[in-house]
């Protein structure tokens, strides 16, 4: 098993985040995984993404050509980067912010309302990424459910470990 994963979106929605706690359960689950980020020098409101590996074997080359899954948080990150959308992969947007896009059957897509839920269910835009990882978790089962809460409550702030793993959860239960 070898999947390629790119979480883009704006700096501030915590894509780097996200991409770190996906990589910290995938080692916890066992496998070989590489994790990489990129974002503008502006960090908050510039373009901003995070790449993860994970494999059952060595790890060559660090870098996502192609990837199988794409999560994008805003336009511009669907713009950008669905054409290196692997034909038959599958993407995740946040419908809040991500019109919908003709796909002409390029891959599987999935519409989380992450950001909107995030402000409705729990008070703050800035737990939409935890949905996101938690959509990403549903539709792919790329790391197991006891690995990711253990890596969102070993990386995130102590006083929102709770909420966090809280919205991973509802993440799960936000895909049709």
């Amino acid at each position: 098993m070898k999947i390629e994963i790119r979480i883009a979106g704006l700096g501030g929605q915590g894509v780097v985040l996200a991409g770190h706690i996906l990589g910290k359960a995938a080692a916890y689950d066992g496998k070989q995984v590489v994790q990489t980020q990129s974002y503008g020098a502006e960090a908050r409101g510039s373009m901003a993404k995070s790449e993860v590996k994970i494999s059952d074997q060595e790890i060559g080359f660090p870098a996502v050509t192609k990837c199988d899954l794409l999560i994008v948080m805003n336009q511009e990150a669907l713009d950008k980067y669905l054409a290196d959308l692997k034909t038959g992969g599958t993407l995740i947007v946040d419908s809040t912010t991500v019109k919908p896009s003709n796909l002409q059957g390029k891959a599987r897509a999935f519409r989380i309302a992450a950001t909107e839920n995030a402000e409705r269910i729990f008070g703050a835009k800035v737990y939409a990424n935890m949905l996101m990882l938690g959509a990403l978790a549903k539709v792919a089962e790329v790391v197991s459910d006891i690995s990711m809460e253990r890596a969102i409550r070993d990386t995130a702030e102590k006083r929102t470990a709770d909420i966090n793993v809280q919205a991973y959860r509802k993440g799960k239960e936000l895909v049709q």
